[in-house]
């Protein structure tokens, strides 16, 4: 093996480490996405943000997921549905996951709940008002809140709900955004390489050591870079893709790539029209050979270089209005979207700098619940027609349930089975995801639910299930249950 390859496309110095790890035949040539260099390699085990492989000589090497080509991601991640999930191994170190996509690595869950719902393990009291969701790593869970006027990053002990640390990154002013719809952060924070990056409602935009909390560097999306949010603060969830943190200011600044060492600006995007920040989280994908970052704005879809910044492509969302909210879905050179307010959905098809749509509809109008491909389908509340399973080919609807406890609300995905959160009572249904027809397979109600919610807020938070637990939030209560029985 050529060393300077090795240097070149594991991005860092091979590390001597005890040769008695837990291999597998997952033996295959990997591919490192910006030089498309490769080396023959054992896949070992994922963990967090970076991947274990084993050298021919015997040397393991640490290498960052997201350097990788998109086929090795996507390996990778069906490696972490196999033993390692169940032995808790697993881990969910961003928003909608290692893939971004809302699909958990775990298998062998409960496949049908009993009659008042899976055993509820913890639950603990203390995250602060707001609607972030979590990320899981090495058993530690993280999210944010407001804790009376405080911003803050909060890490529990997965298993039993305890507090490690938490660490005030900022005021919560609770003006200006929440609009009386309630306040706090609405962002997921982001794991990677031993440390969190998390953004606020106002723009605040912080790198935290992960172990103990320390805040190694700031930013702030409205007065660096004039950023602009929507009526609803700031609410991406910061987008980590080998050594850039990526974030969309809006305004002045559509999107922006920083050293996430650092926070020093490596890139800043020019896109005309993009307007407002907007609510949808990047995606790092791979089209045609070319790394790119994919952002859904109000009334635009674009695509940008991931080494500068540059437009590449851009598809008009002419009926994106008030607020555009669910991360687009990739698979190859196409790219869904969907959003409420009457706006629907529709397939775009990437070919170099053109984007043509393939279908466009109104079958699937999600407002922020998020969508989910499986297979050759997706799985998401649609406005005014509940839960909804849609052709990925057509975008024809296959079929839609909508009852009292299926109407609105997120959606997640574990072992074929989708864990689907009503938002208006926080009741939570187990559905099989088949495009055969709905087939609830199990229900209960999320208890204890905030009694400090605003009126006209709502059980936003999107569900996780991570090493055979479901983690459920109501703005300062977060209560896990035993999923696997």
């Amino acid at each position: 093996m050529n060393p300077s390859l090795l240097t070149l496309v594991l991005t860092g110095t091979a590390l001597a480490l005890p040769l008695g790890l837990p291999t597998t035949a997952a033996a295959r040539t990997w591919t490192q996405s910006a030089t498309n260099r490769t080396i023959e390699a054992d896949f070992v085990k994922a963990a967090g943000d970076k991947v274990l492989l084993k050298l021919s000589t015997g040397q393991m090497a640490e290498v960052p997921i997201g350097t990788l080509s998109a086929d090795d991601r996507a390996f990778i991640l069906e490696q972490a549905r196999g033993p390692q999930a169940s032995s808790g191994a697993a881990s969910w170190p961003q928003w909608r996951g290692l893939a971004q996509n809302g699909i958990s690595p775990d298998q062998g869950l409960l496949k049908e709940w009993p009659a008042n719902g899976p055993k509820k393990l913890w639950t603990f009291e203390n995250a602060g008002m707001g609607y972030s969701s979590f990320s899981i790593v090495e058993g530690t869970l993280f999210t944010l809140g407001t804790r009376g006027n405080d911003l803050c990053v909060i890490a529990l002990n997965a298993n039993d709900g305890k507090e490690l640390w938490s660490q005030k990154v900022g005021n919560d002013e609770q003006k200006g955004y929440n609009t009386g719809w309630g306040h706090g952060p609405r962002s997921t924070p982001t794991y990677s390489d031993g440390h969190l990056y998390v953004l606020g409602p106002q723009g605040s935009l912080d790198c935290l050591e992960a172990t103990k909390g320390k805040v190694i560097w700031s930013k702030d999306l409205a007065k660096d870079f004039g950023g602009k949010a929507g009526g609803w603060g700031f609410s991406e969830s910061p987008l980590v893709d080998g050594n850039r943190v990526v974030v969309a200011p809006g305004g002045e600044t559509p999107i922006v790539a920083l050293d996430k060492k650092s926070g020093d600006v490596i890139w800043k995007s020019a896109i005309a029209g993009a307007g407002n920040a907007e609510y949808a989280t990047l995606v790092a994908t791979e089209i045609d050979g070319v790394r790119q970052y994919i952002k859904l704005f109000q009334s635009l879809l674009v695509g940008v270089n991931a080494e500068t910044g540059a437009e590449i492509w851009r598809s008009v969302w002419a009926r994106g209005k008030t607020a555009v909210i669910p991360t687009p879905i990739v698979d190859g050179n196409r790219v869904y979207i969907t959003s409420g307010y009457g706006a629907g959905s529709k397939m775009v098809e990437v070919k170099g700098s053109t984007a043509t749509d393939v279908w466009d509809n109104t079958e699937m109008k999600n407002h922020h619940g998020g969508v989910i491909k499986i297979g050759d389908h997706l799985y998401g509340f649609s406005d005014g027609g509940g839960l909804i399973c849609q052709s990925w080919a057509t975008g024809e609807m296959v079929w839609n349930e909508k009852s009292q406890f299926l109407q609105k609300g997120a959606v997640h995905f574990a072992d074929g089975m989708l864990y689907c959160v009503n938002e208006s009572d926080g009741t939570v249904t187990l559905v099989e995801a088949s495009p055969k027809g709905f087939n609830g397979k199990g229900q209960f109600k999320l208890d204890p639910q905030s009694p400090n919610r605003n009126p006209k807020g709502a059980v936003w938070t999107h569900p996780v299930v991570l090493n055979g637990k479901l983690y459920l939030r109501d703005q300062e209560l977060i209560s896990c249950f035993d999923v696997k029985g």
